[in-house]
């Protein structure tokens, strides 16, 4: 098998164990998280009616460092505050196919230290 398709693969297997067990609601919904090269985005989503409720990414963000993990936390905390705002206290965290691990902790712990329940 070829290699990267291997690792996709099993990145797709992974992701979807998580999401098999993670469902996110009007009154919880789900706190997605995507980590790409460059750039951290975070999602609040309805499973439900299939919506996204907030959206906080890094893309053309200028004036953050070039340390992904500052990223994640500025990511966390910007999503917290969104959340906040729209009355959304407790989420469910969808790490997906990523260890619980350095970015993606990073990002679940600003969340939390900004009065996000997780």
């Amino acid at each position: 098998m070829d290699s990267l398709k291997h690792k996709l693969d099993n990145q797709f297997r992974r992701k979807n164990r998580v999401r098999s067990i993670i469902h996110g609601s009007q009154e919880k919904p789900r706190l997605s998280v995507h980590l790409s090269h460059y750039h951290v985005t975070a999602q609040l989503i309805d499973d439900d009616q299939k919506i996204t409720l907030a959206y906080s990414t890094t893309v053309g963000k200028k004036n953050i460092s070039n340390n992904m993990t500052e990223k994640a936390k500025w990511v966390g905390n910007d999503i917290a505050k969104k959340a906040l705002a729209k009355k959304y206290k407790k989420v469910v965290f969808d790490r997906g196919s990523k260890l619980y691990h350095g970015r993606v902790a990073a990002l679940a712990e600003a969340a939390r230290e900004a009065g996000l329940e997780i």
